[in-house]
């Protein structure tokens, strides 16, 4: 069930961005070159003290267009609500699958995977269990440097 490992990111440097639009249709002139600066503390992570990167084990969520291989940012100052993607600590194993608090007042909630060959996870009140964090980003890489 383990299927994401946690590390810690530390961002120090601000990537130059040429241009706001990268088009993925028919080229076309760009009218003018923007010199902005991507960093990913003021643009991608909200509270840094509680952001964390995941790396994705398995393929559990691929449905969701999250794959084997893959790194997120997980948050843990955000408040999850159903249907957040989360980073879960469930008897004694991180996990990332959808929550669904649809039966809380069954006294119950669920751990939903993005596949369907893998087993929706009941979380009753006696189970060790954590919301760890939210994810709410995505990172892959398409080739390897």
């Amino acid at each position: 069930m383990g299927n994401i490992k946690i590390r810690r990111g530390v961002f120090s440097t601000k990537l130059e961005l040429e241009h706001a639009g990268i088009r993925a249709g028919f080229p076309s002139p760009a009218d003018d070159y923007i010199h902005e600066t991507l960093d990913f503390n003021r643009d991608y992570i909200r509270h840094p003290e509680a952001s964390f990167y995941g790396d994705v084990e398995g393929d559990s969520m691929k449905d969701a267009g999250i794959f084997n291989g893959d790194r997120v940012i997980i948050d843990r100052a955000v408040e999850p609500h159903n249907g957040s993607i989360v980073v879960a600590f469930w008897n004694g194993d991180f996990t990332m699958k959808y929550l669904d608090l649809t039966h809380r007042k069954d006294g119950y909630i669920e751990l939903r995977p993005a596949n369907n060959d893998y087993p929706v996870f009941r979380v009753n009140a006696g189970d060790s269990f954590e919301v760890w964090g939210v994810v709410i980003h995505l990172i892959r890489t398409f080739e390897s440097l």
